[in-house]
């Protein structure tokens, strides 16, 4: 791609199936490599976060879809790009409709890179959010195994306070995020 013109492309949503989006990346490309046409399309994003938990006492961490079922393409829609992208099987559609995608504005894309680009440097901090009444599962510490019910997120202190039944009575604990893992 040549660097002296970007005006050309424009960023697109396109809508794909939840859990899909890196098998209907893969597709995308090779679908316009095939066509010939990979050089109209020169990004596809699929923001995602890294999420940390631990598990028997081991901190692990998985990437997790920032935004699930959407994926961001920048392309120019010419000639076929826009229905070989909207005809991939996976793909739901564009955002704006078939016959009209509608292009981010920049300031959005500057947005949603953004929130992307500070979570990848916040890291550590980065877990999945908790609600009040949500059943987890402890798994860390000297109570690991023991499942509760969240009785106060303490977002500050990155901490939830849970109500665990030990030996037949109610106990609340103070624990960190990554020290509980939601209940499924």
């Amino acid at each position: 791609m040549n660097a002296m013109s970007t005006d050309q492309y424009k960023w697109y949503v396109v809508r794909a199936i939840t859990g899909q989006e890196k098998k209907v990346k893969v597709q995308i490309e090779s679908e316009l490599e095939r066509a010939g046409l990979l050089s109209h399309v020169p990004q596809i994003l699929i923001p995602t976060e890294k999420v940390f938990q631990i598990k028997n006492g081991k901190k692990s961490s998985k990437e997790k879809s920032y935004f699930p079922g959407y994926m961001m393409i920048q392309a120019e829609l010419v000639g076929e790009v826009g229905h070989i992208i909207a005809s991939i099987n996976g793909v739901v559609g564009f955002l704006g409709g078939k016959a009209t995608p509608t292009p981010l504005r920049q300031s959005e894309i500057n947005r949603i890179l953004g929130t992307v680009d500070d979570i990848s440097e916040l890291g550590e901090t980065m877990v999945e959010p908790f609600i009040v009444g949500e059943s987890v599962k402890v798994n860390d510490g000297p109570f690991s195994g023991f499942s509760g019910v969240i009785e106060e997120v303490m977002d500050d202190k990155k901490k939830v306070k849970v109500m665990v039944k030990i030996f037949g009575r109610r106990t609340p604990l103070e624990l960190n995020f990554v020290q509980v893992e939601k209940e499924n």
